[in-house]
């Protein structure tokens, strides 16, 4: 009977969907395990085998884990919101919902194929709005909270307000904005309430403020950090430019150091935790006021070395600060201007990344040093961003390499404040073993205690204070898109309402076109429904909004990581009802996500984001757990082999990889659809492939064959190197796939795709399915295994359970191919080890074991089957093949029970007809036994 495999995957593939095999119960009495991937966004391309690499990794642990005894859940759905579905809707003119829907579809139909264990009644769409209901709901609990930094937690709105009538806010201590002023409990009763509104707002969690972003105009939208690249948007490649807008964000920054302490409570692998902390970025140093000569402004510096203050020679502001057009004389205004201009079309990414550019314009101003009431002349450079503690730096060239080079190429003083140190070539950087020198009370100090005594005296001048500081800066939540979630806010005089849980969602409405208006406004500005009625509690035209009831609604949408920082808690509902985002009993019962997979290209993004969240929704007494993800896997990249053709430049003809060096050519890249496992390009299909190639003329090799080059790189639709899983699937089958995509190295490294290897592992597969057959006939018996079998059966169950728990998944396929082709050489037809042999394998090919399963008897799922045990005793020796030597060279073995003694291996051993053949009648001098080793025979 030969292994078929479409019919199999087909067959199982049915009777998973039908019999809901991996659905998850919230009513378990057995222990739960929650196996979770980072949602996949729903693209056009759909799926290549790159993908799915972590998802098998996931599912493989999901099924192990059920085999184990576990409730597992193992959910899936789409993070369906996102500037692709709006890019091409712009094109197209089609709406992103019906895109999203078709491509949603096709990722549904190629992940079904692959056979995953995912429980789809509990599947999530970001984009379905009574999903995003509880998106909007979750952000109108941040706008009702704030931070209390004596509880160290979010608190309701309602309680700060209390705290206002009765004391003011005086004793309030508060992540907020530093405009604040303070005011008595009178005072604030006595405030109108637009004014108190607006006082409200520079405390909540979710907040408007004119915010410094990266703005992308041919996207019209703003742009997160991580989606810039070089300066230019990350989708299309458009120019970025930093400017000033209106935009809501969220206090991230109030749980800076929660976030960072937290990391010490989670699995995740070190460098990703290094990343976060990185982007949290804590220092603890001295917030200095310096004055600014002729002016009233004051300007404020943070600095980890309060003890190099006498240093100071200059001082570098970021050309966006605020300070920098008062201060700027007249005759340094057009300079200064030019370079603002110049360094809003950078990223801030790119600012930072930049440490050899020297760049800056001196403004003409002049600071006071605290201490030595001297000059200080201020320049303003892109290497300062002002989203970063002040804004501003105190410039210390004698120790800091970026103020030395700055200062050397300005041609500004630099001041030398450490003993015995030479700063001619090179700034002085290392703090160890340094001692101050020429800086009044600091002189002849230790960097150390010079860092004490110059917070001390900061502070008994009142020129500044202690502080810790954190790189990590709130969040930009607004976008100026279309397709994301609508903001559950309407303006009333000009300032942001919620709109209350019962009402909401709040749906996106239909626009004509999905790009900003002509007066610049967002995409929603064009919807003709987009008022709130707050008497009818509906959304209406907005040509009413001059009616007292009807107020215009937020025009700006939530970026992508709104809907992923909270999904995984609505995958816990079951039956994922409406009146709630995750029922209190389904959020105690899973908790959280015990094993997380995905890319390590979300680390300062989704995951701080999720982090950060759940933190909130603690706070406030929503979930459990103050983590969302217990354990955390960054799956390595599947790498494409991509094929180059070489085209000579100037010319419509190519040249064959070896006869390239005699022309000067340009490589593009060719489908590797049309290229053969020798190199071989297909020429017609070449020519047929664009309308540019169709006339090409080729220089081949002399046997007429055109050799393509090869090399290994990012697996990418734009480099013609994708595979499409569909085929493999349809040319070996899904477990095929499955078990070839683990079989090419270790899960968190990356490794290239090579279609000609996954023959092997088919081979394999074939191999299993002829072990449990006879011919056309089944042919596992009753009949009691032999000792080798058992052996190798035990020494695979130990082997691939320990590979498992590490997540070596590559080494289990290994195992498993051993463990067949000694069964197949031992001809083992013994259910005793066919049978968990099958279930040990189920996690990784569960189509084929499934089959098997059914063969062997069974009429349930191998799902619900226990996973095997190991024994010690099937792996113990009971024996040892012994060399027996004469004279030191051995002449034959002997295979002798371990527990003889001495005495009677040697009886044994002296008895054998081959020791007295090689003795030939004589006596030997001595026998040499060393049990458990070797036998000697000496004469």
């Amino acid at each position: 009977m030969s292994y078929n495999f479409s019919q199999i995957e087909a067959k199982w593939q049915k009777y998973w969907s039908e019999n809901n095999t991996f659905k998850a119960s919230n009513h378990s009495d057995k222990e739960k395990y929650y196996v979770l991937d980072m949602f996949p966004y729903p693209s056009g391309a759909g799926l290549h085998v790159g993908h799915p690499l972590g998802y098998i990794a996931s599912d493989i642990y999901a099924r192990y884990k059920r085999h184990k005894g576990f409730n597992v859940l193992h959910p899936q759905g789409y993070d369906s919101f996102g500037l692709p579905a709006e890019q091409y809707a712009i094109q197209t003119g089609q709406h992103p919902a019906v895109t999203t829907e078709v491509n949603i579809n096709r990722y549904r139909e190629q992940l079904d194929k692959i056979g995953f264990s995912f429980d789809w009644s509990r599947e999530v769409r970001t984009s379905k709005p009574s999903y995003y209901k509880w998106t909007q709901w979750i952000f109108s609990k941040l706008f009702e909270s704030w931070y209390d930094k004596k509880q160290d937690k979010a608190r309701e709105i309602s309680t700060l307000k209390e705290i206002f009538k009765k004391e003011g806010n005086v004793n309030v201590a508060a992540v907020t904005e530093e405009d604040i002023p303070l005011f008595t409990a009178e005072e604030w009763i006595n405030y109108q309430q637009t004014e108190q509104e607006k006082i409200l707002l520079k405390y909540r969690l979710a907040y408007l403020a004119d915010t410094e972003v990266n703005w992308c105009p041919a996207l019209g939208t703003v742009l997160a950090n991580d989606e810039i690249v070089n300066g230019v948007s990350e989708r299309g490649g458009h120019p970025v430019v930093r400017k000033k807008m209106k935009q809501w964000s969220m206090r991230i920054s109030a749980y800076a150091e929660r976030l960072l302490q937290g990391l010490e409570t989670i699995d995740w692998n070190e460098s990703l935790k290094e990343s976060q902390r990185n982007w949290i970025g804590k220092s603890v140093g001295a917030q200095v006021t310096f004055s600014v000569k002729n002016s009233e402004s004051t300007i404020d510096v943070f600095t980890t070395r309060p003890d190099t203050i006498f240093g100071v020679t200059f001082m570098t502001l970021a050309p966006e600060h605020e300070l920098v057009s008062k201060i700027t004389t007249a005759e340094q205004k057009e300079a200064v201007e030019a370079y603002k201009a110049a360094t809003a079309k950078r990223s801030e990414r790119d600012r930072m990344a930049d440490v050899k550019t020297i760049s800056g314009v001196f403004t003409g101003a002049y600071a006071e040093h605290p201490f030595t009431k001297e000059p200080i002349p201020i320049w303003i450079g892109d290497y300062v961003l002002a989203s970063y503690g002040t804004g501003a730096v105190m410039a210390v060239p004698c120790g800091d390499q970026r103020d030395y080079d700055f200062a050397k190429h300005f041609d500004i003083p630099i001041k030398n404040i450490f003993k015995d140190v030479d700063i001619s070539e090179a700034a002085h950087t290392n703090k160890e073993g340094s001692v101050i020198s020429n800086s009044d009370f600091l002189t002849d100090l230790p960097y150390k205690k010079a860092i004490k005594q110059a917070v001390y005296q900061i502070e008994q001048e009142k020129i500044g204070e202690k502080q810790t500081n954190y790189r990590l800066r709130d969040a930009v939540f607004s976008r100026q898109r279309y397709w994301g979630e609508p903001f559950p806010v309407y303006y009333k005089e000009g300032l942001p309402q919620i709109i209350a849980q019962e009402h909401l969602p709040i749906e996106l409405p239909e626009v004509e076109k999905y790009l900003p208006t002509e007066e610049g406004e967002p995409p929603l500005g064009r919807a003709d429904c987009w008022a709130w009625d707050t008497k009818n509690y509906k959304v209406v035209e907005n040509t009413l909004v001059d009616n007292q009831t009807i107020f215009p609604l937020e025009l700006n949408t939530m970026p992508g990581w709104a809907g992923s920082s909270w999904y995984f808690f609505r995958y816990m509902e079951d039956e994922q009802r409406q009146e709630v985002f995750a029922s209190k009993e389904a959020l105690t019962y899973w908790q959280n996500v015990d094993l997380y997979i995905g890319g390590s290209e979300h680390a300062t993004g989704h995951l701080l984001y999720a982090r950060f969240w759940t933190k909130f929704l603690k706070d406030i007494g929503l979930v459990p757990v103050e983590e969302p993800f217990k354990k955390l896997i960054n799956q390595g990249m599947i790498l494409g082999e991509s094929a180059f053709v070489y085209r000579i430049e100037g010319e419509n003809k190519f040249v064959t990889f070896s006869k390239k060096e005699a022309y000067k050519t340009q490589e593009i890249h060719a489908d590797v659809a049309f290229v053969n496992a020798a190199n071989e390009l297909d020429i017609e299909a070449f020519k047929n492939w664009r309308p540019e190639f169709k006339d090409a003329a080729f220089i081949t090799e002399d046997d007429g064959k055109y050799i393509v080059g090869k090399e290994v790189e990012k697996m990418s639709k734009s480099k013609f190197n994708v595979v499409n899983p569909d085929d493999i699937c349809e040319d070996y089958g899904a477990d095929t796939l499955r078990m070839y995509e683990m079989f090419l190295g270790p899960l968190e490294q990356a490794k290239p795709w090579n279609t000609a290897g996954i023959t092997g592992v088919h081979s394999f597969l074939k191999k299993l399915w002829k072990l449990y057959h006879d011919g056309e006939h089944f042919a596992v018996t009753d009949a009691e295994a032999s000792k080798e079998a058992m052996k190798t059966l035990h020494k695979t169950i130990k082997k691939v359970t320990e590979d498992i728990e590490s997540f070596s998944f590559n080494t289990s396929v290994s195992t498993f191919m051993i463990a067949v082709n000694e069964l197949s050489a031992q001809k083992c037809k013994s259910r005793a080890v066919l049978e968990p042999l099958a279930i040990l394998i189920s996690p990784y090919a569960p189509h084929i074991a499934e089959e098997l399963w059914q063969k062997l008897g069974h009429n349930e799922s191998i799902t619900t089957a226990l996973y095997p045990v190991y024994e010690e005793k099937y792996l113990k020796e009971d024996s040892k093949t012994y060399p027996i030597s004469f004279n030191g060279k051995t002449r034959f073995t002997l295979d002798l029970a371990l527990d003889l003694s001495k005495e009677e291996i040697e009886k044994i051993v002296m008895s054998d007809e081959r020791t007295q053949k090689q003795l030939d009648g004589r006596t030997p001098k001595k026998v040499i036994v060393v049990p458990g080793k070797i036998v000697n025979i000496v004469g």
